[in-house]
């Protein structure tokens, strides 16, 4: 029989205090040693004590204060004298050093594990804190994220340099002489290239009335990363705008432009950039554009076996039409890239109207609208129509003649992609009619929608079950058949190499082919109703089902998926 675990002082004035009862403090204790977490950390995490009702029981049980963190600035915090694993490994946080004595904020005072490891690495004697597990937990990812914002200088290999697109930058422009050594362009070129490494796919310089923010968007999630005083707003500004060839005397209007950060000799990644002026300055907008996106292959990008086969069956049809939709930032280009660089072969032409194009794909002719010139997406469509080709590509279809233009060429011989904003495919049906696309011509042309959402993927090395009553599973949508053969739910959790217990993210798709049945629908006036039955009936799952089955599959959480796809 196992000897049990001998109670920590802690644990047994939860149970004085009434909070725990012996057998449920011995499971625990049990527990947290054998995750590897502390105690209070275990409670905490686990929901089965809150975070105010263990520290008022410490600051009983040892006499020692509760430490308000939320008073401190946590610029001034001691991060730099203990390893960032060590900090997170045992949710304690040094805060501040007075001579050989490092004071260090812990939520539990017997964790003398943490205090031994901090004098251990920094040969100063620790002095515990009592601090809220959960103001510590918060506190500890603000302190680290201060110390990552002090960005550090990159070695002259990380990046060989920053360029307009295809020219130099001029000597005499404003923001460039000599500019290599500035603090200001130091300060981008670390941003940018921290950016990159994080596999952040925008970056949002803001302007604001007392501050300079500075945020990345992750995984779809925005997250600050660096504020500056807002004294140098405008020099940060100019930089980035003379580095996208932009007019840096223009403030009025918004701007779109372009850049390019070489990070070696082989590897470059290009920015699209987007100015608006805003009440206290110009917001600027990098827009990342890894061109390896577009080869990641069809494999990657998270279809369905059976999806998977309907996309490559159509999409390798001679004429047609095949149209993807989804909100902003839903993935929608690199699906429309991805098919291309399949059918991106000698014995194919195809032509790209884009607004404007940002992955740049050789043996693709790709054209950027202007409008101000009357370089429309109709424009474009007309101009390729006389060039012969085989595959058209149309950026986003906003109007009923680009609608029309798009849908003769699919009738007449040639495949078209291109893209919607609706929320799930039957309605992408509906949104053509009403722009004033005749019913007839939609069911002879439309071969295929695909509808897509971009969730958050659960990381591999922290994420755990969660454990959730069967009523709520069947509501989440769930079957009972499902449930009953093991249905595991995962939960994020987060640790040292995931954003918040996520690590990049996964498609979820639904793939609707346009049956004879779903033309008939059409061609009688029916609505998106109607044809999601008609969809149903035919065994096609929606994004609600596909999203399902990427919770059930472990690859992300209920929780997520209820964030990107609402019922």
């Amino acid at each position: 029989m196992e000897t049990p675990i001998r109670l920590s002082g802690l644990a047994r004035r939860f149970i004085s205090d009434g909070l725990l009862s012996e057998v449920d403090a011995q499971a625990a204790q049990q527990k947290a040693k054998d995750s590897n977490q502390p105690f209070v950390s275990y409670l905490v995490n686990q929901n089965i004590l809150g975070s105010k009702e263990i520290a008022a029981s410490a600051s009983q049980e040892f006499g020692v204060p509760l430490f308000d963190l939320n008073t401190m600035n946590m610029d001034l915090a001691a991060t730099g004298l203990i390893d960032e694993k060590l900090i997170r490994q045992h949710n304690a946080l040094p805060l501040y050093q007075h001579g050989s004595r490092l004071y260090v904020a812990i939520s539990d005072p017997t964790n003398l594990q943490a205090l031994d490891a901090f004098q251990f690495n920094t040969s100063l004697a620790t002095q515990p804190i009592l601090a809220d597990e959960s103001q510590l937990s918060a506190t500890i990812e603000k302190a680290l994220d201060a110390s990552v914002n002090q960005i550090e200088e990159f070695d002259e290999e990380d990046f060989d340099e920053l360029e307009m697109g295809p020219d130099e930058v001029k000597k005499d422009d404003p923001g460039s002489a000599d500019a290599d050594e500035t603090p200001i362009v130091r300060f981008i070129q670390n941003i940018l290239t921290t950016a990159i490494k994080a596999g952040a796919s925008d970056i949002h310089f803001e302007p604001y009335e007392k501050v300079y923010r500075v945020r990345t968007r992750i995984d779809g999630m925005l997250h600050e990363v660096k504020t500056a005083p807002i004294s140098t707003a405008g020099r940060i500004s100019a930089r980035l705008k003379v580095l996208s060839r932009l007019n840096i005397a223009e403030r009025r209007v918004p701007q779109d432009g372009r850049m390019r950060l070489k990070l070696s000799k082989t590897k470059t990644i290009d920015f699209r950039v987007n100015t608006c002026p805003t009440l206290f300055g110009e917001k600027i907008v990098l827009r990342i554009l890894d061109p390896t996106s577009a080869q990641l292959g069809i494999d990657v990008l998270g279809y369905e076996p059976d999806q998977k086969a309907i996309f490559m069956e159509i999409m390798h049809q001679p004429y047609g039409m095949v149209l993807v939709t989804g909100p902003t930032g839903s993935g929608k280009t690199v699906s429309l890239y991805t098919a291309l660089n399949i059918l991106n072969t000698d014995d194919r032409n195809i032509s790209t109207a884009e607004d404007p194009a940002e992955i740049s794909l050789a043996g693709i002719n790709q054209v950027n609208v202007n409008p101000t010139v009357g370089l429309t997406f109709s424009a474009a469509l007309k101009a390729f129509l006389r060039q012969d080709p085989d595959i058209i590509m149309v950026g986003e279809i906003r109007d009923l003649e680009t609608a029309e233009i798009s849908i003769k060429a699919a009738q007449t011989g040639h495949m078209v992609f291109s893209t919607l904003h609706t929320n799930d495919a039957p309605q992408t049906l509906t949104r053509l009619a009403n722009m004033g696309v005749p019913p007839f011509n939609i069911a002879s042309a439309v071969s295929l929608i695909i509808a897509q959402r971009l969730g958050r993927r659960l990381c591999s090395n922290c994420k755990t079950t969660e454990d959730i009553p069967v009523d709520t599973l069947l509501e989440e949508g769930f079957t009972q058949e499902q449930i009953d053969s093991g249905l595991t739910v995962y939960k994020a959790v987060g640790c040292d190499s995931c954003t918040l217990g996520y690590k990049g993210r996964v498609g979820i798709y639904q793939v609707m082919p346009i049956s004879e049945a779903m033309g008939r629908i059409i061609m009688d006036g029916g609505n998106s109703m109607e044809l999601g039955d008609q969809s149903k009936k035919e065994g096609i799952a929606d994004l609600r089902e596909s999203g399902l089955k990427k919770v059930a599959a472990g690859l992300t959480s209920l929780e997520e998926l209820n964030r990107v796809i609402k019922e």
